[in-house]
């Protein structure tokens, strides 16, 4: 049995930015445990669905990222704490003094009746799933008229608020088409509000109200009926959406099963840690980040850049016996309203707006916030906070 200082479970963003952080401060063995598949660049999805991107641009391989480590190609299947080891599908097992669990979340389309048959047939679609992004775009390009049904999911789940970036983006395409007012466009939240953010859903509501879009508050798909064409919700009142031609519908997201000993209890599978220190509440030398936390805040990949900083500085702090730092939940929605118009919510764990920022009000849709967005953020993305560099 291999045994590493730190292990590292996942080389996604959360991943792959701890172990590089981990080494830029002084840490002399990190390994991280993944498979050898594709590393993306998950914010670009939302772009790849509303025609403004590729999937070649957000795209690299894992051996392209990941900083010199260890890498470990193989899945982890289980955590061994009293023999502090994670055992691996491949039947080995790895030691560690510390313990990093970052293998995000997974999407649970069983949790929605119909929904993995709608997707089958081509009806049904969603920029979070990578292997549907492009169908989205070609999805939108193809309708003048019908119905159409864009969704937020529940949380936990990636960044979900970025949801409606394939919205505005769908809604702004089909007005230059002139096809808008033929269209009969829906959007189910499960918020209050679009977002649940009063500082940013009164300028959303006015978006969607001048693109004439029906919004569904507090309400989520609990069934699709592939043969009906029909999307059921559940809310302040039932409703069943009849004839609906395109279903943009974000899966509910979950913890990785395999987690579950690990897990908080309520908190949909994800690791129980000290929301303010991310160490683990019941397990010792086990912490927790980005979707796979059970942070009390959305995830977002703008939340990890703060969670990486504190977390590789409270590893080297508790093994000095000193006193933890502590994340305040802040986190990122960027919201584009058009196709060359984004805000960004910026906001605390209690839903409090948390800007960056008091030069200018990030909050309101601007031009170089969608072009930052767009074309700065990737570049920054792989070449900065892949590499553990820290960005404000």
């Amino acid at each position: 049995m291999a045994g590493h200082d730190v292990v590292v479970i996942g080389a996604g963003n959360a991943g792959v930015s701890l172990a590089a952080r981990l080494l830029r401060i002084g840490a002399k063995d990190v390994a991280v445990v993944a498979p050898d598949r594709p590393h993306l660049f998950r914010p670009l999805l939302n772009y790849v669905a509303g025609g403004q991107a590729t999937m070649s641009e957000l795209t690299r391989t894992t051996a392209s990222v990941l900083p010199d480590c260890t890498w470990v190609r193989d899945r982890a299947v289980a955590v061994h704490p009293a023999e502090r080891e994670v055992e691996l599908a491949g039947g080995g097992r790895i030691g560690y003094q510390d313990l990093v669990l970052a293998p995000g979340l997974e999407e649970d389309l069983g949790a929605v009746p119909g929904l993995e048959q709608a997707m089958a047939a081509g009806w049904s679609s969603t920029a979070h799933l990578e292997s549907q992004a492009t169908a989205v775009w070609d999805a939108v390009e193809s309708m003048s008229r019908g119905r159409a049904v864009f969704t937020l999911p529940p949380e936990p789940s990636p960044c979900g608020g970025t949801a409606l970036k394939p919205l505005f983006l769908a809604c702004d395409r089909w007005r230059r088409r002139g096809v808008l007012g033929d269209l009969d466009v829906h959007l189910v939240t499960p918020f209050t509000g679009v977002l649940g953010l009063p500082f940013v859903d009164h300028r959303l509501d006015a978006h969607l109200r001048e693109l004439g879009v029906t919004v569904h508050r507090e309400s989520r798909v609990t069934a699709v009926d592939h043969r009906e064409r029909t999307v059921t919700l559940d809310g302040p009142s039932a409703t069943v959406l009849h004839d609906v031609d395109q279903a943009f519908v974000v899966p509910p997201y979950r913890g990785q099963e395999w987690l579950a000993p690990l897990a908080r209890a309520g908190a949909s599978g994800q690791v129980d840690v000290d929301p303010e220190t991310m160490a683990h509440r019941s397990v010792p030398r086990v912490w927790s980040l980005g979707d796979a936390a059970a942070l009390d805040t959305r995830p977002s990949g703008g939340a990890l850049r703060r969670q990486v900083e504190l977390l590789a500085d409270n590893i080297a702090r508790s093994r000095l016996g000193q006193p933890l730092r502590r994340y305040d939940g802040y986190t990122i929605v960027p919201v584009t309203v058009d196709r060359h118009r984004l805000l960004l919510a910026e906001f605390d764990r209690t839903g409090a707006k948390a800007p960056t920022t008091g030069l200018v009000d990030l909050s309101v849709p601007r031009r170089a916030l969608w072009l930052f967005d767009r074309f700065v953020e990737p570049v920054l993305y792989f070449q900065a906070l892949l590499r553990g560099r820290l960005i404000p």
